[in-house]
């Protein structure tokens, strides 16, 4: 089965239950200050879950294209990617566990309809309870039934009770974590068990006796079904919520692995045909240099899809991360000695495109992308070396190796943006205690946003912050009424603080036109115009007028917001936006609008800064 495959299985298993399929959202979140990437399935869809009506209805399923940027140092096990398809399926209120578990176990063991797992190779996780919050004894009995039912011996010994650490999901964490009014619930997790002869001597629980949550390798998580059912209260307990949800999410490359009975997710058939040319760019056999194999498949690959996604290497944000990902997989292609990195890229891009056409469409963009950075990294790791030759006036010979101090070594970090093993490629060595001492104190000083932008989560929904969402749409369109039609939003970024909007646009503005734009809006919130959403037919909106990011990813309807009385006709309306919202409810709630920056991002594209409401 391919990956391609197993996805439409999948699709279509739930499509046959009522689910409509909705598209993945981009990779690179729209509107949300939090995450430099989408990470999960559930992410997109967190206003959905809070309440807000999704326009295709109460039963969804989805492959969603995530990227987790904290896995990057987990690369070169046997298990961890950072580029990953999270195949998900929801309840907004409709059905809960009694038909979500039974369809579950369904989908992964059934021969005809789902992936044809083995039963006996499966275990079952269910949450315990903490404090208040009662064990899910619902969970566990639906599981009891649909094992026993299923002709499952011992099956008993497939179910484990864990705790709010294993089984509990919410934005903030652990029960105790959750501010008032955060919602969450208990989960169920599945796991395949690839047997005892492929725990590792060393297991990350000590001396305690290898179980299903370990990490010694022998189980591979490969579901979770999510309930939330609760809501934290403000005197800290939990009640009920109204409405429950379920937010089922499987990552279908270990989906795949456990379909093929494959320990090492890199041997399945996604990755070995990439795997198999490494070994060729570099005569160097796998079984013997795992890691650095898995390192350049991994980082190759979640390069190739931001890249297309409008992302180039950069020194900060998704383009750092991206820089970070094809600087490693240098390091590694050429620590085994790789001759040719092209035709592991053109390998990587026609196993993508069975699930993404679009690296095939972009494959141009991405070889040139890819190149132009290895020609970058050269240079940086020459003006490196001369900037080392200097202070030391000394030459580094071929095979040398040369002391120099940790404070050196930390400017190549911080200047250059050399890693410490990539700095000590280049033949140098340092202390490695002074090394990380500084290192944790520069990491202090970023510490709070940084660990915003790379934890992934919920957009800010502050009164401050969604005023600047609703003043983005009319920024949007006074940009297209002063500079044209041509122009287009790129990207956003908004925060309590400010308004950050990028768009096409081949120079920088005059202080005239940034003077006009801020008329504009400013006039048009002083006209305290009402906004509000209508759930539209896509090709209708689009026939309106209406604009949007990533226009092509829209499902059959789409959230249309309308700022402007349009009791009469749509016409009457100032802006037209595809958009999942929220926004104020009049555009006086704004009070006042000003551009503060503007910056030029190259490559015909420009970025404002605003504020709002001063």
């Amino acid at each position: 089965m391919t990956a391609a495959e197993l996805l439409n299985k999948y699709i279509k298993f739930f499509e046959d239950r009522g689910h409509k399929r909705i598209a993945g959202a981009p990779l690179i979140p729209q509107n949300d200050p939090t995450t430099l990437f989408t990470s999960s399935g559930m992410q997109p869809l967190i206003p959905y879950l809070m309440g807000e009506i999704h326009p295709e209805g109460t039963r969804l399923v989805d492959a969603q294209n995530s990227f987790r940027a904290v896995d990057i140092e987990e690369i070169g096990d046997n298990r961890h990617t950072t580029f990953f398809r999270m195949l998900g399926n929801w309840s907004l209120g409709d059905y809960f566990k009694k038909e979500e578990i039974p369809w579950l176990y369904e989908f992964l063991t059934n021969q005809q309809s789902g992936l044809g797992i083995d039963p006996t190779k499966l275990h079952f996780t269910v949450f315990k309870g903490f404090e208040d919050i009662p064990q899910d004894n619902e969970a566990y009995q639906i599981w009891e039934e649909v094992l026993q039912k299923a002709g499952v011996e011992n099956y008993k010994n497939r179910l484990h009770w864990y705790g709010v650490e294993k089984n509990w999901w919410s934005r903030a964490g652990t029960p105790d974590k959750m501010p008032a009014g955060e919602i969450g619930g208990p989960d169920t997790e599945v796991f395949y068990d690839f047997g005892d002869e492929t725990v590792h001597k060393k297991s990350q629980w000590g001396k305690q006796p290898c179980h299903v949550n370990c990490d010694c390798g022998r189980y591979l998580e490969i579901a979770n079904s999510v309930f939330m059912q609760y809501k934290k209260t403000a005197d800290g307990k939990f009640e009920k919520l109204p409405k429950q949800n379920v937010d089922f999410g499987g990552g279908l490359e270990r989906l795949l692995g456990a379909v093929e009975g494959q320990i090492d997710m890199f041997q399945t058939s996604l990755f070995k045909p990439t795997i198999d040319i490494i070994e060729r760019q570099t005569d160097k056999d796998y079984q013997t240099y795992k890691s650095s194999f898995r390192i350049i498949a991994d980082h190759l690959g979640a390069s190739c899809l931001i890249i297309v996604n409008g992302i180039k290497p950069a020194n900060k944000d998704q383009g750092y991360i991206l820089r970070r990902l094809l600087r490693r997989a240098f390091d590694n292609f050429n620590l085994l000695g790789g001759k040719d990195i092209l035709p592991v890229l053109e390998t990587i891009v026609d196993q993508y495109a069975e699930t993404d056409p679009i690296v095939k469409v972009q494959y141009e963009e991405i070889k040139n992308t890819i190149l132009e950075e290895m020609q970058k990294y050269e240079r940086t790791r020459h003006e490196a070396t001369r900037f080392i030759e200097k202070k030391y006036q000394q030459p580094l010979h071929d095979g040398d190796t040369r002391e120099i101090s940790a404070d050196d070594a930390f400017v190549l970090y911080t200047t250059h943006g050399l890693s410490p093993t990539q700095i000590k490629s280049l033949g140098y060595s340092f202390d490695n205690k002074i090394f990380a001492h500084k290192m944790e104190e520069h990491q202090k000083l970023s510490r709070s946003g940084a660990e915003k932008k790379f934890r992934g989560g919920l957009a800010d929904h502050s009164e401050k912050t969604i005023m600047g969402h609703t003043a983005t749409h009319l920024m949007h369109q006074a940009l297209r009424d002063v500079l044209g039609n041509q122009v287009h939003q790129s990207g956003s970024n908004i925060t309590s603080e400010r308004i950050r909007f990028d768009f096409n646009f081949d120079r920088k503005l005059t202080e005239d036109e940034i003077k006009h734009v801020e008329e504009i809006v400013n006039g048009k919130i002083t006209e305290n115009l009402p906004v509000h959403f209508e759930l539209i037919p896509t090709q209708e909106a689009y026939k309106m007028g209406a604009i949007g990011l990533f226009m092509e990813t829209y499902s059959e309807k789409s959230k249309i917001y309308f700022i402007g009385d349009i009791s009469k006709n749509y016409k009457d309306a100032y802006s037209i936006e595809f958009c999942g919202g929220p926004h104020v409810d009049f555009t006086g709630v704004l009070k006042s609008f000003k551009i503060i920056k503007q910056e030029n991002l190259g490559a015909n594209l420009k970025r404002l800064y605003a504020i709002v409401g001063k």
